[in-house]
């Protein structure tokens, strides 16, 4: 019974009317008023101090409000799981990240996740930034790992994982190689590599192009080991976002930080999801996979020209 009025007694505090709570909860509304004063003998405290026409929580029914939100949202999830574990379903939650992306953080994440829910089946499919930005925007998948590149939309989560410092890995046979930085200006000089599909190559030139500045050439590779292919054989410098534990840079490659004036240039990491999905899980991983950035990752950024 205790659940029934908690229910009620929310409806009346969200509807702000006794009337307006009884017809959503298809009760008269004598019976929901009989129903919260019952709640309140039960609590032993006055909820709700009425008046004409009107009524005010006191500080008790504030306090009982909000904790009773929170319970009746934890009811209904219990509810909606048991339910999809009675059918024998299993919760899916897709995973979108970039083709670029070389850390083992994602990997940790996902490992942890799977041990801590194993009733989840996780499902990964990677892209370029705005192959990703079209499949959450279809349902494609629940939950996109990126960078910023436009203006934060209100109809997602959007969910600051990190800063990350931007970089550039150059073979060791190029010049630039035995400095402790580049600059921006310099990198014009020399094409610049892009991992994006045959598709997807006009979208990832502009943006490097026209946004962040990089290069005045453009070569392309459909996955991370083919561009680095491309440095070691001196072909041009490939752009690196340190959003997680890169990979050694061996003998053949240099990673140097990219410097526009007298800073290194920082970009956004983010995780986005949409706002009226069941987030439960998706919020989940993204605070783990956080959590395995920041712990995990030296200080991203340096602070100026050694």
């Amino acid at each position: 019974m205790l659940l029934r009025q908690m229910k009620y007694f929310s409806a009346v505090v969200d509807c702000n009317s006794f009337t307006e709570a009884a017809a959503q909860c298809y009760i008269s509304q004598s019976a929901i008023s009989q129903q919260i004063q019952a709640l309140e003998r039960e609590v032993g405290v006055e909820l709700i101090r009425r008046g004409n026409r009107r009524f005010t929580l006191t500080p008790a029914g504030q306090h009982f409000y909000t904790h009773c939100k929170a319970i009746l949202e934890q009811t209904d999830e219990l509810v909606r799981e048991t339910k999809r574990l009675g059918s024998g379903d299993r919760a899916q939650l897709c995973i979108g990240y970039l083709r670029c992306y070389s850390g083992m953080e994602l990997y940790q994440a996902v490992a942890d996740f799977s041990k801590l829910h194993p009733e989840v089946d996780i499902r990964t499919v990677n892209g370029t930034h705005e192959v990703l930005y079209d499949l959450l925007r279809s349902g494609g998948v629940d939950l996109v790992l990126s960078d910023q590149r436009r203006a934060f939309s209100q109809l997602y989560v959007n969910f600051e994982l990190m800063q990350c410092g931007c970089y550039a890995e150059l073979s060791v046979h190029n010049p630039l190689s035995r400095q402790p930085y580049v600059r921006l200006e310099q990198l014009k000089r020399i094409p610049c590599i892009l991992i994006a599909s045959r598709e997807q190559r006009n979208a990832e030139q502009e943006y490097y192009q026209h946004t962040l500045g990089f290069g005045s050439s453009y070569l392309f590779a459909e996955h991370l080991e083919e561009g680095r292919l491309l440095v070691v054989s001196n072909q041009g410098f490939l752009p690196i976002d340190r959003v997680d534990t890169l990979p050694p840079e061996g003998a053949s490659i240099r990673r140097l930080p990219v410097y526009l004036g007298e800073r290194q240039i920082v970009r956004n990491y983010c995780a986005f999801w949409h706002k009226d999905q069941d987030t439960r899980h998706v919020q989940a991983f993204a605070d783990l996979l956080r959590r395995l950035l920041t712990q995990g990752a030296p200080d991203q950024t340096d602070s100026g020209p050694l």
